[in-house]
Formats: structure tokens, sequence, C-alpha cells
């Protein structure tokens, strides 16, 4: 999947940040070779909550996170909160659905390590 568009599950950006060796060499390797690799802003907005309750704390703010780790930005729009709500209830978790529901709007890989999103029929790389 080298040169896919890519879009990055929250976990994976803070392993990203961490240096978490779960992200296997071949993994950051299909990510640098990307020909785009996304950060939704649900991402940006779940991450400045954990961090805001200090359940996280991260080396690198999550907006300077763009330019360090190579990132275009994924706004939110209408149509994903339209494709968001018509999801099955697979996953209950709403930040998780609004990658799903942005990856199938835009036709893009999800990058996690949630199997239940894959589920969804959208595809993923499981990490």
């Amino acid at each position: 999947m080298t040169g896919g568009r890519y879009l990055i599950d929250s976990h994976i950006l803070i392993w990203l940040d961490s240096g978490n060796q779960r992200l296997k060499p071949a993994v950051l390797q299909m990510l640098q070779f990307a020909s785009q690799r996304y950060l939704s802003a649900a991402t940006a907005w779940e991450l400045g909550m954990k961090q805001a309750t200090g359940k996280l704390r991260l080396r690198v703010p999550v907006g300077s996170m763009l330019q360090v780790f190579g990132l275009l930005e994924l706004p939110v729009t209408v149509r994903h909160g339209e494709k968001a709500a018509q999801l099955p209830l697979l996953h209950r978790d709403p930040f998780d659905r609004m990658l799903v529901a942005q990856a199938m709007v835009e036709g893009l890989i999800l990058v996690t390590a949630d199997s239940l999103m894959a589920q969804y029929g959208v595809p993923v790389v499981l990490v």
C-alpha cells in the first residue's frame, strides 16, 4: 500500500509522538512513502480533550504534528457528519465513527490498531 492516501487514528499519532515500538518498521516505511497522510480535526479535538483532563501528555503539540509528521489537515464536514450518523452502531466511540466516515467519504485508508473499525468495510491497515 505504498503511495496510498492514509488517515491516521489517534493512537497511531500518539505512538508516532512517543516513538512507540508497536509501530513496526514496515508501517513507518509505508507512512513515509505515502502520497498523503491526514490528521482529522476530530483527532485533534479528541487528543486535546485528553490533554485538558490530564489523561495524555504529548511531546509535540497536536497542531505542530501537521508539520513535524508531514500530515495534511482533514476538516470535519457536513458530509462526514451525515455519513457518521448513517453508520451501523458497531462502534460506540464518536471519534472513531467520524474517522471511519471520513475515510469512506474521502477514499482514504485508515491506519489503526482497532480491528472493530475494519468491520465497517473501510480500507484499513491494522497495526
